[in-house]
């Protein structure tokens, strides 16, 4: 179970789709056992065989997904509740689905004037702290990749437009440990961001609220709170034994 388990995963690491070939050598197992075990996905409908004879993820894993994205939103909730309790602003989780960030839990703040976001809500992850974060866990080609298909919309004047620049963004997020969105999707509203490292797929946290409580002060202070929840919701995503 663990082979079959890991071949999945280096799978979902590859795209979806890799050839017999590549996965004998990120794996190192014989070509033969990972045949069998690749068999015995495809026929339970968890892998498929394309007609070019590689292996993709299959169907099957969509049911499995959003079921555990339902249950990731659940255990969110009280990480999140801790998070407006300490941060004093509302609090979000989001993970990248396709080319989109989407919003999977959200406790709000108990301030009357608040962020809100509709939890199953999809955005643009260029002009988003949440995906900003997102963005910043994959490499720099995969991220290419998804801004030539969505388009870097311009929802502010403050919204970055030009790929180039996100990159070098992305790479200042990577060394410092968070995002920020700086009224680039909404004027009025400022948001950190921190991605779940080492989580079992692509997660960020976010911290939003009115530009005026949101100031460039109060998020170095809450940015050390988001990555100690970062951190400790992780641990609870890990392996209990």
């Amino acid at each position: 179970m663990e082979r079959a388990f890991d071949l999945l995963e280096h799978l979902a690491d590859a795209g979806g789709e890799m050839a017999l070939s590549e996965l004998t050598e990120v794996s190192g197992l014989p070509m033969p056992t990972i045949y069998r075990l690749m068999r015995t996905l495809v026929n339970k409908g968890y892998v498929r065989q394309e007609p070019s004879k590689r292996y993709a993820l299959g169907p099957r894993l969509v049911r499995l997904g959003e079921g555990a994205g339902r249950l990731l939103g659940t255990w969110a909730r009280p990480v999140l509740a801790r998070l407006v309790d300490e941060a004093g602003e509302t609090a979000n989780m989001a993970v990248l689905e396709g080319d989109e960030a989407v919003y999977v839990a959200q406790v709000p703040s108990k301030h009357s004037m608040r962020m809100f976001t509709e939890v199953g809500r999809r955005v643009q992850p260029h002009c988003t702290g949440v995906g900003k974060a997102l963005l910043s866990q994959l490499p720099d080609e995969r991220v290419r990749e998804i801004l030539a298909r969505t388009g870097m919309e311009a929802h502010t004047p403050n919204t970055v437009t030009d790929a180039d620049a996100l990159l070098t963004e992305l790479e200042r997020i990577r060394e410092q440990g968070y995002a920020l969105d700086d009224e680039e999707q909404e004027i009025g509203v400022r948001c950190v961001a921190v991605p779940l490292r080492g989580a079992p797929a692509l997660t960020a946290l976010s911290v939003s609220g009115p530009s005026g409580r949101m100031t460039r002060d109060a998020v170095s202070n809450v940015v050390p709170i988001m990555r100690d929840a970062a951190e400790r919701f992780t641990r609870e995503l890990g392996p209990s034994a």
